[in-house]
This record gives C-alpha cells, structure tokens and sequence, in this order.
C-alpha cells in the first residue's frame, strides 16, 4: 500500500527536531510516530529554564497534549515506554554555538546517529526584541545548519520558515533561493555578522547607561521590525474591533497546519532518494496563488461565524458584532483613532485628576483597550497592505513525484487548491482558534 511506502522510508531513521515544542514541530513528531512506529530516535531539543527540566517539558508541552491523544488511545498502557524508547529530550540552546549541548558524551551520540534535521525552531512573536529575533530566527538556524554538517550520517536537512520573510513584496513571489547578503530591495549591502555587532553595541549602551530591564525591552523591539501574527479575528469575535486598516481585497495566506506537515514528510522522502543530486530546492506550501482567501473573505466569514456563534464575555453576556469597516489608508484610521477615542481620553484623564483619582480603574482600563487597538493596526499594516502571492510551482512538481513514487496523495494530501474555505473557517479554524487560543 502506498502509506507503506513513507512508513517503510522512517523505519531506523534517526531525526533531530529543534524547536520541538512549536505548534508545527509537535505535528510533525505525531505524524512521525503514528506512520511508523520503529524510527530509531527522535531528538527533541527544548530549552529550559531554572524551574523547568527538558523532561518536564517533554511531558507537560508535548505528550501530554490532547495532539497525541489518539496514539495514547492506540497504544494503550504501552504508550509511554514506546515514547521513552523513542523520543529523547535534549536540553539545548539553538542560539549557542553547538546548539549548547554541554553534554559531550550525548553531543557526540547524535553526531554518530543523526541522519535527517528538521528545523523549525523560532522566535514567532512579531513584535519581539530585536537581539532575541536575530539570535534565534538567524543565527540559530545558522547553527543547527552548522550541527547540522559535523553530523556522520546526514543525509539531509528541511528548514522551515514563514513564507513573510520576503518582506513587502508585490506580485508573483517565486520559489527562488535567497543569497546571503542580499537584502530584500534586491541589492547587496547587508551583512549580518555586522548587524549583529550593531546590535550588541546597541545593547551594551542601553546597559552602560543603566536602562532598566523594562526599558532595554522596549527599545530593543523599536530596534527591529515589529509584525504580528494575531489574527483579529479573536478582537473581533470579542467586539474590541468595529473598524481597522486594511485592503479588503489583500491575499492572505493561510494553510492548514496538517497540508504543511504533509509536504514535509513527503519532500524528506523524496529528496532523501534523490540525496546523490545534493540540492537546495524552495517549497511554498500556500494558498495565495492558486486557492486565494481575501480580507474581505475573512471578514465576512467572520462576521458569519460570530452572529451564529457569539463570543461569551466575563459577565456572560453574548457580545454583538456587526460588519467590520476596512480604512484603505492607514493614517486615516489613525487620525480616527486619536479624534474619537485619544483626545476624550485625555480629558477623561483631567477629569479623574480632578475628582482624585476616581475614575482610575476606569481610565486605566479604556487606555489599555485603545493603545491595543492602535498597537495591533501598526503591526499589522504590512500583512493588511500586502498584495504578492507565493508561487507554488516547485509544490506542485513535488505532487508529481510523490505520485510516481506511489505516495497516496489522499493520505499525504497538501493541495491547496482542494481546501474549501467557507467549510474550513466556519467548522474547522475559527472553532479551533476559540478553543486553544483565545484568553478571557
């Protein structure tokens, strides 16, 4: 049967995982285990911190997750000695140089047995500091490349990254390799070794003037490019959005979490039999190309979805929405938000000096509310503005062989053009979304 064919591929295979307790890297490792049973070993490595042990995380952040439910329910009592025979955590640091592993006894077994890497490990807060972006999100991947190579065995290595590390391109993005040093207006001027060194300057003036911790966390975010990756359907199924910037008829590329995992397994087959022709090949797994969703898709779907379904608030009550409005210009929205919402907050804020402090609480709370709405426009202007869609051409022939080699497509399924979006958002993603990842 064809799932033999990738089962039989995995069997004895010994893959590296950085980044292990990442949304996508835990489905990777499930899938990995549920097609094939007999891999060697799985290396996860996890950070730690002084009250958290890379065991506990195994457990707490990944095992013990409703993710692997089913194999729990499959295997039984036999569940957790199977993942201990397979799975092994490993304390480590992507950005340290040999991913930290002071272990040298363990560091040298995995260089002895490693054959595959797959790297998806990540900073995914948009708006994070700068230093910490760069040590992980480059130089980290810099170094399990680097680990990577010393490996006796390796055969071959997968990295992942979000398809928006090309910047705020237009038109038909390829997928091209992008050469070091190049920067994204297609000149080369950057080099990274001395953004590096820029930063840490930056870093250590902050420090030798006595920055507090606070302070040193603000003005490293404002070193780098802020982006979010919030979606506002949350703050709007919550009713904290009734307008926002945005073109209504900008691509934005979303992806089923399991056609991506899907495409891994299947370009790790494929080009781990092709390892004599040794090359460096793009995929795109996306939708913009040639299943596009729009803003103005999401937003009507959305608004579908919560007159139906309406968010409970804290009092339990059902919160009403109504048809989020689109500004094509981002000052616009601004300069709304200050006359409407800034400036009577500001004599709001006289008036609670007046009355001492009265309407502390008060103000407090509208103040978070609307520098949230603000915050949240500003990092997402690039995605809301964005108007290129990613190619998927390399995706496509990579379905063309998986099928020759007999790879069942159904099973392996990372077709775009075969997702249904209405069905996909209003029975599978916004319900999902709800349930693991809104806070009250």
């Amino acid at each position: 049967m064809e799932l033999d064919n990738v089962a039989k591929f995995l069997q004895g295979k010994t893959i590296l995982v950085p980044g292990a307790t990442g949304f996508l890297a835990k489905v990777f490792i499930e899938k990995i285990l549920r097609l094939q049973l007999n891999v060697n070993k799985l290396y996860l490595l996890l950070s730690t911190s002084n009250d958290k042990f890379v065991t506990q995380r195994l457990e707490n952040e990944i095992i013990s997750t409703e993710l692997f439910r089913i194999l729990r329910d499959k295997w039984g009592s036999k569940f957790d000695a199977l993942i201990s025979s397979k799975v092994i955590a490993v304390e480590g640091d992507i950005s340290s140089e040999n991913l930290g592993l002071e272990d040298s006894k363990r560091r040298e077994e995995m260089r002895k047995e490693i054959e595959i890497v797959v790297n998806s490990a990540a900073t995914t807060c948009f708006n994070e500091r700068y230093d910490v972006a760069l040590g992980i999100n480059t130089f980290g991947a810099f170094n399990v490349l680097n680990f990577g190579k010393k490996c006796d065995k390796i055969k071959l290595f997968l990295h992942i990254s979000t398809a928006y590390v090309c910047g705020e391109k237009a038109g038909i993005i390829l997928e091209k390799r992008f050469y070091m040093g190049e920067i994204l207006k297609g000149t080369h001027s950057i080099n990274i070794f001395e953004e590096k060194r820029t930063m840490e300057e930056q870093l250590a003036q902050l420090r030798c003037h006595g920055a507090p911790d606070k302070a040193i966390k603000s003005s490293m975010k404002e070193f780098g490019l802020k982006r979010t990756f919030d979606s506002f359907i949350v703050s709007y199924g919550k009713g904290k959005l009734t307008c926002f910037p945005a073109n209504p008829n900008t691509i934005i590329d979303v992806i089923p979490v399991d056609m991506v995992v899907n495409a891994m397994v299947v370009a790790v087959k494929v080009h781990y039999a092709e390892r004599q022709h040794a090359c460096e090949t793009i995929y795109h797994v996306s939708s913009s190309f040639r299943n596009p969703l729009t803003l103005s898709d999401l937003r009507n779907l959305s608004h579908c979805y919560f007159i139906k379904n309406p968010w409970i608030d804290a009092n339990g009550l059902r919160v009403k929405v109504g048809q989020l409005t689109f500004f094509s210009k981002a000052n616009r929205y601004l300069l709304l938000m200050q006359m409407k919402y800034v400036l009577p907050l500001k004599v709001f804020y006289l008036a609670n000096i007046l009355c001492c402090q009265r309407f502390k609480k008060n103000y407090k709370n509208l103040n978070r509310k609307i520098n949230f709405v603000i915050q949240l426009a500003k990092l997402y202007e690039p995605y809301a503005f964005f108007l290129g869609s990613f190619n998927d051409g390399n995706l496509v022939e990579l379905q063309r062989v998986a099928e020759e080699q007999g790879i069942d497509l159904v099973e392996f399924n990372f077709d775009s053009e075969s997702i249904e979006w209405e069905e996909y958002m209003m029975n599978i993603h916004i319900p999902d979304l709800l349930k693991y990842e809104i806070k009250s």
